[in-house]
């Protein structure tokens, strides 16, 4: 198993494959997730400032990987338990659909084997899915061992997209914390800030 970018949420019928283009592929964000953990990933002193210039250049697969491992040593385990999930799933889609009474023989058939074309396509993206979620409670948890008040990154759709999914995971702890995300424009750049209000 490997990551790898796929593409947009499939939406299968027996008409066809379509993309949701609003569900993008979360292998797209993983980029930018690593680069917030090595900005953050080190010691922190009291009312210090820190600034990191987020660097635009893409890890390579590998690159990619091995910064992924280093945040989430159960990566393996991770991905091959989102593999079991789905391959349950798509069990469960193609059984739904040979046992469906509205839809004839003929377009039950092609409903399943739409599911079957898009079969490895949706394993990876779930794969991506699970190990984009790990690598974001990582990032969640950094933030709170370093007890960073807030964070700032340019207000491009990726870095929001991250830290919106960063705001969930916060919110959904066990001891939530609360948080709050402002976009603001300084010297002409749009930015977007993410604050915890309650940092333990």
């Amino acid at each position: 198993m490997q990551l790898k970018y796929v593409g947009p949420k499939p939406i299968i019928s027996h008409t066809g494959i379509e993309f949701d283009n609003n569900k993008e592929d979360k292998y797209n964000y993983l980029n930018i997730v690593v680069q917030l953990l090595k900005a953050l990933d080190h010691e922190y002193f009291d009312n210090k400032t820190y600034v990191y210039q987020s660097d635009t250049s893409r890890f390579s697969p590998d690159e990619l990987f091995a910064e992924l491992k280093r945040y989430c040593p159960n990566i393996d385990s991770l991905m091959e338990k989102a593999n079991h999930s789905i391959e349950e799933e798509i069990e469960h889609q193609l059984q739904r659909a040979h046992d469906n009474c509205v839809l004839n023989n003929v377009d039950k058939e092609v409903l399943e084997n739409n599911i079957n074309i898009m079969h490895d396509y949706m394993i990876q993206r779930s794969i991506n899915k699970a190990v984009y979620y790990c690598a974001v409670n990582a990032l969640a948890e950094l933030l709170k061992k370093g007890k960073i008040d807030h964070i700032i990154v340019p207000m491009f759709q990726k870095f929001t997209h991250v830290l919106h999914s960063v705001q969930g995971t916060l919110k959904a702890q066990k001891y939530p914390v609360e948080t709050k995300l402002d976009i603001y424009k300084e010297n002409g750049v749009l930015l977007v800030k993410l604050q915890l209000l309650n940092i333990r």
